[in-house]
């Protein structure tokens, strides 16, 4: 598993956010300098971000985005699993794949759903407020 550019990115912009005074919106362009990230390429992930309700966003003057909870309320998985779609090791895993047809004689199977676990454990035990 390789964590794209798009869930490190994000992973930026929510915390930027959470240490920003808060209920106020951020502008979209004032994110984008601090993190050195593209706007263009910030917008796409805000969008995902804000469809998965994990950001409120308000267009116009005075507009932006804003966290709508409290930075221990969104767990880094959370946050990676919409940008990401899943964190699964191996494609088996997926949800809404057709079981392999190896899998009830697979002998590394129970390895990747054990790695699957320790990942998934492990960043939804980490919050923004954490790593803040």
């Amino acid at each position: 598993m390789m964590i794209s550019t798009k869930g490190r990115y994000a992973l930026r912009v929510m915390l930027d956010l959470a240490e920003q005074a808060e209920g106020v919106y951020i502008p979209l362009r004032d994110i984008a300098e601090r993190q050195e990230i593209s706007q263009k390429y910030l917008e796409s992930i805000m969008t995902l971000l804000a469809k998965a309700n994990l950001v409120d966003s308000l267009h116009g003057k005075g507009g932006g985005y804003r966290l709508n909870r409290p930075p221990e309320k969104y767990t880094l998985g959370s946050i990676l699993k919409v940008t990401e779609g899943s964190l699964v090791p191996v494609s088996c895993l997926e949800e809404n794949t057709a079981p392999c047809e190896r899998s009830s004689f697979c002998k590394t199977l129970p390895v990747w759903k054990t790695l699957h676990g320790l990942i998934d454990d492990y960043l939804e035990g980490i919050t923004l407020a954490d790593v803040m």
